[in-house]
């Protein structure tokens, strides 16, 4: 098959793909892989392949095309090509949780020295490191990837990298329990689909209407979360992403939860307080789990530098500074001080985040 041909039959998986014929995609692009001489061309289809088996949930197929698309990056000896193959490769290992192995590959990324790809990938890079970061609750190190992603999106004008780098952060202050930053950042990222994205995937909007889901559940709006949880449920379903619905599957549950087994778990809660404190022989353990949830406390630095409260406990008001440390918004405006408690910092502007 020679390089016309290959790219014509790449095209045609393309549009099989984007009209949802996923199962015809995936035949065709495998029949050029198996018959193509053209290496940018197999090059290319083994992104796509990448991409398909990534929407579809099939991470351990998705890691098997990117280590073959590495190999093909290496014959060709085009550092451009070599970067998008290894983003692949963290990208798969972040899917499947291998967030360790995904820095290493980000950080190998951002060591290939000038590439052209590299003001475009630069942000997606940040981003999957940010995404691998927040998978070790390693809070600072993951908001200050997410900022230099969005940094890398607004001196691009890539709305779509934005628009992905909000939805993170979203999950970043859901789990840090700033309700109201974990709602605005979903907003952002649907408006910017509204705005821009009449050409996208509708996987981002899906997208934003999860971590919207989420986050209005979070803030006890139930009739909002269950909107925008079947909204993106309906998407996931209509394009196959298999990952996605497992997603909103667990949302609907914890709203349903939310919703009517509230008196039954408070019941439930009291029992559980009561056969703790009348066992004598738990005592000891359960201060050692107390000892043990600080202990983390002071190992992810999750904690505010003025007060001493943790943060992620209840949710509270939160300011991340350029320095990317957090803090009570409150004790912040209640200090007045014009640098970081933490480091010192003389800057008190606040971050993109």
């Amino acid at each position: 098959m020679g390089q016309d041909q290959t790219k014509q039959q790449i095209e045609k998986g393309l549009q099989l793909y984007q009209s949802n014929q996923t199962e015809k995609a995936l035949h065709v692009w495998m029949k050029v892989l198996e018959k193509s001489a053209d290496l940018v061309g197999r090059f290319r289809v083994l992104g796509c392949l990448v991409t398909a088996h990534s929407e579809m949930g099939r991470y351990k197929e998705m890691l098997k095309f990117a280590v073959v698309q590495i190999d093909t990056a290496r014959e060709l000896e085009d550092a451009d090509f070599l970067l998008e193959s290894y983003l692949n490769l963290a990208r798969s290992n972040e899917k499947l949780c291998e967030f360790h192995k995904t820095i290493s590959y980000c950080k190998t990324c951002l060591g290939l020295p000038g590439t052209r790809a590299g003001a475009q990938l630069g942000g997606q890079v940040s981003l999957s490191m940010g995404n691998a970061f927040l998978g070790l609750s390693l809070f600072q190190k993951a908001l200050e990837s997410f900022e230099k992603a969005l940094r890398y999106a607004h001196n691009n004008d890539d709305a779509m990298l934005e628009c992905r780098v909000c939805c993170s952060l979203g999950s970043f202050y859901a789990q840090v329990k700033d309700y109201e930053k974990a709602l605005f950042f979903p907003c952002k990222a649907a408006e910017l689909v509204s705005d821009y994205g009449k050409g996208w995937s509708l996987k981002y909007r899906a997208m934003s209407q999860y971590h919207m889901a989420v986050a209005y559940r979070l803030l006890g709006h139930l009739g909002s979360a269950m909107e925008c949880c079947e909204e993106s449920m309906k998407i996931a379903l209509q394009h196959g992403d298999r990952p996605l619905q497992a997603l909103c599957l667990l949302c609907f549950a914890d709203i349903h939860r939310s919703r009517g087994d509230l008196e039954l778990s408070q019941l439930k809660l009291h029992c559980l307080s009561e056969n703790i404190y009348r066992s004598k022989g738990l005592q000891r353990e359960l201060r050692a789990h107390v000892v043990r949830f600080h202990e983390c406390v002071e190992e992810t630095e999750l904690y505010c530098g003025l007060c001493g409260e943790s943060i992620g406990e209840r949710n509270s008001r939160l300011q991340a500074l350029p320095c990317s440390h957090i803090f009570h918004l409150r004790c912040l405006q209640r200090n007045g001080t014009r640098s970081c408690p933490n480091c010192r910092r003389s800057s008190m502007k606040p971050g993109f985040v």
